[in-house]
């Protein structure tokens, strides 16, 4: 049960006054605990961090606190949930000393429905001008009752070609506290439903702010309610790197986050993953906003091969055809995946370049982002790894006119991969290239810190639906824990949305793939929900044919981008609807059904005015698993909604 307690001395508070933190020094232990209307959510839970240069999680003692003040940001993004921002905190530093120096600062920023904390470890001691972090005391601390929303991580050097983790792992609904994963831990984000009287608070917890001076990090269950941020398995990147963080002093953290709200809606919708990086800039960056400006231009969708007719189709012909697909569809890109150095070649690649542009179609290249930390085979590799190697290849990218690229197979989260990340990024935007992180780590504000960043997988996505019918059996479901968790801190890499019955070039049985079980007004719901600036869809050219004529005209014109976004309803695991309205002025409503029962709603269409006729694209149950679709025109009822009766495995969109 939560409990009532009142607003303590010098606690920190939201513009609204509806969050709280605490933060106290109890027999030289730091903690934080935060309440919500009153009432504390999250009980004292440990603050601090292990270095070379001491333990400054116990034996410290409060040596100042600042008093609260206002900060605020505006800021642009093309490539979230919502174009315009508008952040509002108060901010708060504790100074902590160590026998009478001061050593460690915490600082609290508490917005509405949001708090973001990181650490300054100080310089302390004379001339030492560096240090090296070893761990996190970094708690949170839950009351009984909670139940989590959390994917495991995976085992490191296990999986495909020693490749994990990989973060493709699936989330579980309502679980109880006190397991720990697989033996792992938990990758953020993590959600968390704590029951009190009248309703639920739901906390998500993630990071964001690193730029590859820190290791990505991991919540870890320390027992029943009681979870730490933890730092990487040394047996990660084959055992290379240290597990800590080297900085010079000095030097911050990345921001821990929380959402804390008693609506789903404040999770869906928050953006703290990049407000916080975007307070910490005191003048706005023009040469960036420009940047981000530019990129913008080539975001949008794009046809890709490989997800329905495997290795082999990356060859010079058949990435033709898909270019004439794109071309058809009215589509950006192209994407061209492993082996494409192999199966087609250089030349031809930049003659498959040429060729693309003249039809309006830009190429996305795949990579191994290997160098020497797993076994995965595909190629190329080892073009990225190297500082010399890497800036050979942007050269060459853009003078072939490449688009962008798309890199693989990442070896874990130590520090010395987040600086891979971070200099592919800078070195690619030294040259215009837009990149796609897959087999990686969540990012992590990137969006805002990097103008030519897109979109990373971080997920259990869609090549998942090709090598498993488990995961096609179950892909209604997994889809609705997407918009409330993974998708909440990050645009998601998802690669789904397919018109095919079959995972394969044939589009029939027994020809290796899954077998899809989901509607078609699935995978046109699901491009919307999914969220990524450039999305490479599942769909083969053979749907121009053997696809419903309406459903292809929707996936001819979706948007990718977003001016905003509205949460209608949901529960992650069960269903979701959701709202978001193009950089163009239109509204798409998209609601998916996960559970096993037909779904009775009524959806609220009152974003596209007054009594409009609205299009509907819906399903009809079957004998079968898979529910039949087809599209009608609808008026709104007179309190403005539209009745949306969703079967298993089915969906609804509207649009005008």
């Amino acid at each position: 049960m939560l409990l009532a307690i009142p607003a303590a001395l010098g606690a920190q508070t939201s513009p609204d006054g509806r969050l709280g933190v605490e933060v106290r020094c109890d027999d030289g232990r730091p903690t934080y605990s935060v309440t919500l209307d009153g009432a504390q959510c999250v009980l004292p839970s440990a603050l601090g961090i292990a270095t070379d240069l001491g333990d400054f999680g116990s034996g410290l003692t409060v040596s100042h606190v600042s008093e609260s003040r206002p900060i605020a940001a505006d800021y642009t993004l093309y490539n979230i949930k919502r174009k315009d921002n508008h952040y509002e905190a108060n901010e708060r530093t504790y100074t902590f000393a160590h026998d009478g120096t001061d050593v460690l600062a915490a600082t609290f920023r508490v917005s509405n429905g949001n708090i973001a904390f990181r650490y300054e470890l100080l310089r302390s001691k004379g001339e030492t001008m560096c240090a090296v972090v070893d761990d996190e005391a970094t708690g949170l601390c839950l009351p009984e009752g909670t139940t989590t929303f959390v994917c495991p991580q995976m085992g490191e050097m296990t999986g495909f070609a020693r490749t994990a983790p990989s973060y493709e792992t699936p989330y579980t609904a309502d679980a109880a506290m006190g397991s720990n994963g697989w033996g792992h831990g938990f990758t953020f984000p993590c959600l968390f439903r704590t029951p009190k009287a009248g309703g639920d608070v739901w906390i998500l917890m993630s990071e964001t702010g690193n730029d590859g001076g820190y290791p990505g990090c991991k919540l870890v269950n320390a027992g029943g309610g009681r979870y730490k941020v933890s730092f990487p398995s040394p047996k990660e990147n084959n055992g290379y790197g240290s597990t800590g963080a080297q900085m010079a002093l000095p030097g911050t953290t990345p921001w821990r986050t929380l959402t804390v709200s008693d609506r789903l809606k404040d999770i869906v919708e928050t953006t703290i993953a990049w407000d916080a990086p975007a307070a910490d800039r005191t003048a706005p960056d023009h040469e960036a906003d420009s940047l981000r400006a530019l990129h913008s231009r080539g975001y949008g969708r794009g046809a890709w091969s490989w997800i329905i007719a495997d290795d082999a189709s990356c060859n010079f012909d058949t990435q033709k055809q898909y270019i004439d697909f794109a071309a058809r569809m009215g589509w950006e890109s192209l994407l061209v995946d492993a082996q494409w150095d192999r199966q087609i070649g250089r030349d031809r690649i930049a003659e498959l370049a040429e060729y693309g542009r003249q039809k309006g179609v830009w190429l996305y290249l795949w990579y191994n982002s290997n160098g020497t930390w797993n076994d995965a085979p595909q190629t190329p590799r080892n073009c990225l790894s190297t500082a010399a190697a890497r800036r050979r290849e942007m050269e060459w990218l853009e003078r072939t006119g490449i688009r962008g690229i798309k890199v693989d197979f990442f070896g874990g989260d130590k520090q010395c991969t987040m600086e891979l990340y971070r200099d592919i990024l800078l070195d690619a935007l030294d040259h215009n290239i837009k990149v796609i992180f897959h087999g990686c780590t969540l990012p992590r504000g990137w969006e805002y810190l990097f103008p030519n960043y897109v979109a990373s997988e971080a997920v259990r996505a869609s090549e998942n639906l090709r090598f498993s019918q488990g995961a096609c059996d179950h892909e209604a479901t997994d889809a609705t824990f997407m918009p409330f968790i993974r998708n909440a801190v990050g645009s998601m890499d998802f690669g789904g949305s397919t018109l095919n019955r079959f995972y394969n070039s044939h589009n029939a049985e027994g020809h290796g793939g899954g077998r899809r079980i989901t509607s078609d007004a699935f995978a046109l719901a699901t491009a919307v929900i999914f969220q990524s600036p450039v999305q490479h869809f599942a769909m083969a050219p053979g749907n121009l044919t053997d696809a419903p004529q309406w459903a292809v005209d929707f996936m001819k014109q979706v948007p990718t981008t977003w001016d905003d976004i509205r949460f209608i309803d949901g529960y992650p695991g069960r269903y979701v609807v959701l709202a978001r309205k193009s950089q163009d002025g239109r509204w798409f409503v998209a609601a998916i059904n996960g559970t096993q029962q037909t779904l009775r709603l009524q959806v609220p269409v009152d974003m596209f005015g007054q009594a409009p006729t609205l299009t509907v694209y819906y399903d009809r149950p079957t004998d079968g698993p898979t529910p039949q679709s087809d599209v009608r025109q609808v008026r709104p009822g007179r309190r403005g909604t539209v009745e949306a009766v969703i079967p298993v495995n089915g969906a609804f969109v509207v649009t005008r």
